[in-house]
Parts: structure tokens; C-alpha cells; sequence
């Protein structure tokens, strides 16, 4: 066990020194979240889906204890197999660190100082594991009866010594790398803009019993990125530099984006990866600045098709230009639900597109635009195989009841949404037991690019019932029934849901 824990602390050390280092370096270039993010950039779409699909919101999370797993067993097999004169351990420590280094330089917004977090690291973690365990930092043993001479107390001193001292240190880089007071400040002082125009009242009708709430709260929107540490910047701090396939280039301060007419409008955004029946889409009410007008001013060459927006982490999303110009209602969002953006929402600016997955359109945090085209340049996930374009399909989601739920012999209600962003919703149907299929009663129709809800009552009998739903979209197209998986252009299908009446 000695040896386990030696590994342990070894590894501690090395991610704390690592961490502390990235705060004068740079927030992305601490080794456990170098690693983790190309981790997230290498996983197959597969694997990505799956694990989505089973942790939705909270696949970070899952990512980040599946990492520390790792490191506890490597680390703990790093401890098992060091001698004094056979460093196995240490070189396993060491192929780490320069794993590490390589992720860190990896990253998009990399400097040369990115070497230095995970290079260090590695040093003190060898250091620290030889420490424990009685060796010399470079060869030799001190004595021969199995590579140690510092007895249990002294050991399980010096254990809690250098395990507080790494924790201790960790918390210290994580703290200095953490702008969330100042982030907080600027947001408790920000003065939003005065929509010129402003979103019509939400009808007090709109909420269906049975269905999620219409508007979603801030706290509840759901949120799928690969930003395994939230980006950080202020207003005074945002910039948004436009070029390529233009004649007058421009860099945009929050100042100038501000003093542009703003309006206000409900959205409803959905994720690609938003199994059928999934709930990886919602609606709120977004203040911004129109984004067809700043196209307009910078001169766009007639052959270029493509808006390239990048993330202040480097991420890029491909839109197509037509969506951004067509007249409907793509902003550069300042605001959500009547706040400034949340931090892990985009803050301060993010772009809204209807009719758009997010994947090709709702880039947080933006701060670079490139003109360009479709057959020059790709964008992060479609280097990854999913389509170029990503127009949201027709779907919809029965709500209530919920799958295996049991109910009593009598009149039910069956209740959901529905949606076709900047197409609308004109019917939903639903189908029990493979009968004939019921046209359901729908809530009304607030705006083309938010979802529907919808109902209808079900007199139900005993036994167990199979109930189906699907959505037509102003255009007049069904939903398809065909399944497909969310790679490489979004799920199809109708959603099901199975119940149990009672007597």
C-alpha cells in the first residue's frame, strides 16, 4: 500500500505543480485539462453520442472522473514497479508529463509558455515518488532491503506533508486561474442595450399542462460544448475581428456592438447530438445585435458562402451565409431571458442562428469571424464527420406521461412539443397501439423559430399502450419515421413512450 499511495501523491503533486504553473502560462495549459480536452477532440463520434445520450449535461463531469481514474491507476502502478536502479515508475510519470506537453501545445490558443506546466510537473512528480519511497532522485537505493530506510511514521509524515502541500497548491492555481468575482463584477455593472425592437409578449395561454414550461429558465438551458474549463472574459476584454473574403476588415469592441440597434427575440436552439425524444433543446427570449447588418458593412466578396466563427478557446463553427442574410433573426446575442449571459452560455456574446444546429451556428464566447467558403475551410465538427450545413430537423417530444409510468383507467392527457425552427409547427399526431392516428390540440404559435406545444386527452384502458407522436412543419413535411442516429446530421424518428393503466 505504501507504494500505491507514493504513486498517488506523486501524481498529486506533479497536477497541482502543473496547475499553479498554468496560471502565469495559461489556463489551457494545465496538464489535466490539456489532456482532457484532447481527449474530448479525439473521441469517436460513437463513443461521444454514447456518452451524451446516458450523461447529457453532466458528460463533463463523467469525463473528468474517468480521467482521474486513469491517473489514479497509472500513478498507482507507477508506485508498484519503481526500483532505485530501475525507474519504470518514473519514466511512466515522465511519458505522462511529455503527453502532456504535447495536448498542452496542442491547443488553439497555445503559446511557447504551454511546455512548461506539464514539463515541470513531471520533474516534481519523479522527485516526489523516489522521496517516498526511499531512492535517490536520480539512481541508487539507500539501502537494499526493498528500497527505503524512512520508516512508516516517517513515511505517513511525510505522505500527509506533501499531500496537503499539493492540494494546497492546487487550490491555489485553480483559484488564480479563476475569474469568477471579476467576471461576476462586470456583469452586476454591465448596461444592456434597449432592444429597438422587442420580443411580443409571451400569451399567458402558451404553457401546456403536461409539457415543459415555454420560456427556459436560465439555469435549466441545456448546455453541450467542448469547453471542459469555462471561458473568462469581460467586456472591456472582448474584441470580434472580422476579415477574409472582404474589403473593409474590421475589429468590433463591445462599445461599438452596443451602440448598434439591438433587438429581441425568442429562439429556440437544439443540439445536433439531441437523441429523438431527447431533451438537449431549449427556448429563450435573446437580446442582441443582428448580425446581417455588420455583414452588410464589412463588404463580402460575392463567392464567399461561408461565416467561420471562432470561440475565444479556438473552437470554430461553419454557418453558412445564406442563414445569416435570408432576413431571419440571427443576432450576436448579449443577453438571456432579460440577464447578461450566463458565463457557461457565452458571455458576454454568442451567436443565435434559427433553423440552425448549434454545432454549425451557436458559437460562445466569439470573438473571430472569417469570410471564407464551404470548399476552403471546415469547421470543428465537421472535420469530425458530420455535415457541413445542419439545418434542424422536423421533431417532437411527448412529455407526459413518461415512459413506464402507470396511470389510472380513465381520461389522460397527452402532452409535448414540437419543433421546426424558422419553418414553424402546423400539426402534431399521435398515435396509440398502432391505430389511427389523432390529431392533437396545439398550443399557439408564438414565432416560426420557437417549439410548439402541444396536447391531447386519451381515454385510457387498462393494460399496457404504446403511444407515438409526430410533428408537420409549415412547409407542409412530416417528420420522417425512418431512425437515423444524431452522426452525422441530427436523429430522426418518431419518439415512444410505453405506459401501464391500471384497473
Amino acid at each position: 500500500m505504501r507504494r500505491v499511495l507514493a504513486g498517488w501523491i506523486a501524481a498529486a503533486a506533479a497536477l497541482a505543480i502543473g496547475q499553479l504553473l498554468a496560471a502565469g502560462a495559461g489556463r489551457d495549459s494545465a496538464p489535466f485539462y490539456a489532456v482532457g480536452s484532447a481527449v474530448v477532440d479525439h473521441t469517436p463520434s460513437g463513443v461521444r453520442e454514447w456518452v451524451i445520450t446516458n450523461f447529457g449535461t453532466d458528460d463533463k463531469t463523467f469525463l473528468f472522473t474517468c480521467l482521474a481514474v486513469l491517473i489514479a491507476i497509472l500513478s498507482a502502478v507507477a508506485g508498484l514497479v519503481e526500483r532505485g536502479n530501475r525507474p519504470i515508475g518514473s519514466a511512466i510519470i515522465g511519458v505522462f508529463a511529455v503527453f502532456g506537453v504535447v495536448t498542452a501545445m496542442a491547443r488553439p490558443t497555445a503559446t511557447d509558455a504551454f511546455v512548461w506546466p506539464s514539463l515541470v510537473g513531471g520533474v516534481v512528480g519523479v522527485l516526489v515518488l523516489r522521496l517516498l519511497l526511499g531512492y535517490r532522485p536520480l539512481a541508487g537505493v539507500v539501502e537494499s532491503d526493498g528500497g527505503t530506510d524512512v520508516s512508516r511514521r516517517r513515511f505517513l509524515a511525510a505522505a500527509a506533508v506533501l499531500a496537503a502541500a499539493s492540494a494546497g497548491a492546487y487550490a491555489w492555481g485553480r483559484k488564480l486561474v479563476d475569474r469568477s468575482a471579476e467576471l461576476a463584477a462586470d456583469r452586476r455593472t454591465l448596461r444592456l442595450p434597449v432592444p429597438q425592437s422587442p420580443a411580443p409578449p409571451i400569451p399567458p395561454d402558451i404553457n401546456v399542462r403536461g409539457a415543459v414550461p415555454y420560456i427556459t429558465g436560465n439555469g435549466d438551458f441545456y448546455r453541450i460544448d467542448t469547453a471542459l474549463q469555462v471561458p473568462q472574459m469581460t467586456t472591456d476584454e472582448w474584441r470580434l475581428k472580422i476579415h477574409g473574403m472582404v474589403d473593409r476588415p474590421r475589429t468590433l469592441t463591445w462599445n461599438d456592438l452596443v451602440s448598434m440597434a439591438a433587438v429581441q427575440r425568442a429562439v429556440t436552439l437544439t443540439c445536433v447530438s439531441n437523441e429523438v425524444g431527447g431533451d438537449l433543446i431549449s427556448n429563450a427570449v435573446w437580446t442582441g445585435i443582428p448580425i446581417k447588418p455588420i455583414l452588410d458593412s464589412i463588404g463580402m466578396q460575392p463567392e464567399a458562402d461561408m461565416l467561420l466563427s471562432r470561440s475565444i478557446d479556438g473552437w470554430t463553427a461553419g454557418t453558412p451565409i445564406s442563414a445569416l442574410s435570408d432576413g431571419r433573426d440571427a443576432i450576436l446575442a448579449v443577453s438571456m431571458n432579460g440577464q447578461p449571459l450566463p458565463t457557461e452560455h457565452g458571455y458576454p456574446v454568442r451567436q443565435v442562428v434559427p433553423g440552425l444546429y448549434g454545432y454549425v451556428s451557436a458559437t460562445k464566447w466569439v470573438t473571430d469571424w472569417e469570410i471564407t467558403r464551404f470548399d476552403k475551410a471546415t469547421a470543428y465538427w465537421t472535420d469530425r464527420g458530420w455535415s457541413a450545413l445542419g439545418p434542424i430537423k422536423t421533431g417532437c417530444r411527448i412529455d407526459s406521461p413518461s415512459s413506464g409510468a402507470r396511470m389510472d383507467a380513465c381520461t389522460q392527457v397527452i402532452a409535448g412539443t414540437a419543433w421546426a425552427q424558422h419553418r414553424g409547427i402546423k400539426t402534431v399526431e399521435v398515435q396509440v397501439d398502432g391505430g389511427p392516428w389523432q390529431t392533437a390540440n396545439l398550443a399557439p404559435e408564438y414565432s416560426i423559430d420557437t417549439w410548439r406545444q402541444w396536447w391531447l386527452p386519451w381515454q385510457a384502458d387498462k393494460g399496457t399502450h404504446t403511444i407515438v407522436a409526430r410533428a408537420t412543419d409549415g412547409t407542409g413535411a412530416t417528420q420522417t419515421s425512418q431512425t437515423a442516429d444524431p452522426v452525422p446530421d441530427g436523429a430522426s424518428g418518431y419518439p415512444k413512450k410505453v405506459v401501464r393503466v391500471n384497473a
